[in-house]
């Protein structure tokens, strides 16, 4: 059989440029994953005491962007879900991002309210600093607050989760969880927040439930695509293996989830608290608080960050440094030269995007790479 486009990943680029490409174009497409289900990371499954589990740590949708919103909406109900984590600082359950709620759990009322007053005659009310950026303030009271944060909910975190100090990455890395100079609790303040209401495999099925679309998995396509006949190649796999490594391997964080399951209903008190300084682990997960799902006993997840070494784990997290950048440039380079494969993805495109950012960026390059061809 011939395919109009081999895809390769069946994740959220690989999987909504397929719908888009049968939907709006009606071309055959045949979907290429080297795991065992489609999904990518999102992917969601009900564990042997009956509950729903996202296997790759927790995942919860937001995005300001209508569109992306309503493309989903279109697979999916959603419940309404508004994600709060806190940290275990000296013993304490502190929110993050730190806040001024987060001054009341940690200091003295007295001392709380002078810091209050400061940060919000220093920069005003509602404003997110980044971390590095309030460490390098003049007034002293600010700085004890910036490196009392710093030393107690950044730094231990991101040598974990990075293997790197904070100063050592890319700023739009420790400024995606700032210093908000607000009493909003929520992790996230996007327009949209939300869990799709029968978990995210569910809602991938329905995006490529289309009679041209054909799903290849536990198949590496570099193993195939001698024997596939096909005209293009929507590539949403590591940008430095399609190119076999020409110039060097692009670094990446893994992870590794322990799942363990309680003879409880509730394991901790929210679906999410961050271990900064303590343990190996930078958080633990606990599922039902994202699925809303009634059951007596509860799975919860430790998550172990680790190097990501080829052949032994996955590839997560695209780490931002000027010098990797150097790297991806070079790919970058080569790719633009290949007329008939269109690179598409976090690992495609070597960015830290959220799945509402991948959701977006997959559907305007549709519209400006491949929906000409109507």
């Amino acid at each position: 059989m011939k395919f109009d486009y081999l895809i390769v990943g069946a994740g959220y680029a690989g999987c909504v440029m397929a719908e888009r490409i049968t939907s709006e174009l009606g071309k055959k497409v045949l979907i290429v994953d080297k795991r065992d289900h489609i999904a990518g990371n999102a992917y969601d499954y009900y564990d042997e005491a009956g509950l729903l589990v996202h296997k790759y740590g927790p995942h919860i949708f937001h995005t300001s962007s209508k569109k992306v919103w309503d493309y989903l909406s279109q697979y999916t109900e959603w419940n309404p879900y508004v994600h709060h984590v806190k940290a275990v600082v000296e013993g304490k359950l502190v929110p993050v991002p730190f806040n001024l709620n987060s001054l009341y759990t940690v200091f003295p009322p007295d001392f709380a309210q002078k810091l209050e007053n400061k940060l919000i005659g220093y920069y005003g009310f509602g404003l997110k600093i980044p971390i590095l950026k309030m460490r390098e303030t003049d007034d002293a009271d600010i700085k004890f607050l910036a490196e009392y944060i710093y030393k107690n909910v950044f730094l231990g975190y991101t040598i974990k989760q990075w293997g790197l100090k904070p100063d050592e990455l890319d700023y739009t890395v420790t400024s995606r969880v700032p210093v908000f100079i607000s009493r909003d609790d929520r992790y996230f303040q996007d327009t949209y927040q939300g869990i799709p209401k029968y978990g995210y495999t569910e809602m991938f099925k329905k995006i490529i439930a289309n009679k041209n679309i054909r799903i290849l998995l536990k198949t590496d396509y570099k193993e195939i695509i001698d024997d596939i006949k096909f005209d293009k190649i929507i590539y949403s796999g590591p940008i430095d293996y399609f190119f076999d490594y020409s110039h060097g391997e692009l670094p990446y964080r893994s992870l590794k989830f322990s799942l363990v399951n309680f003879d409880m209903e509730q394991f901790q008190s929210g679906a999410q608290i961050n271990y900064p300084n303590n343990h190996d682990y930078t958080r633990i997960t606990e599922f039902k608080h994202l699925t809303m799902q009634n059951h007596h006993r509860t799975t919860v997840a430790y998550e172990y960050p680790q190097p990501y070494v080829i052949g032994e784990n996955d590839p997560y997290y695209p780490i931002p440094r000027a010098e990797n950048d150097e790297i991806y440039k070079k790919y970058a380079a080569d790719a633009e030269k290949l007329k008939n494969v269109i690179f598409v993805g976090r690992l495609a495109d070597y960015k830290y995007y959220n799945m509402d950012q991948i959701v977006g960026v997959t559907l305007q390059k549709f519209e400006k790479s491949i929906a000409h061809l109507r």
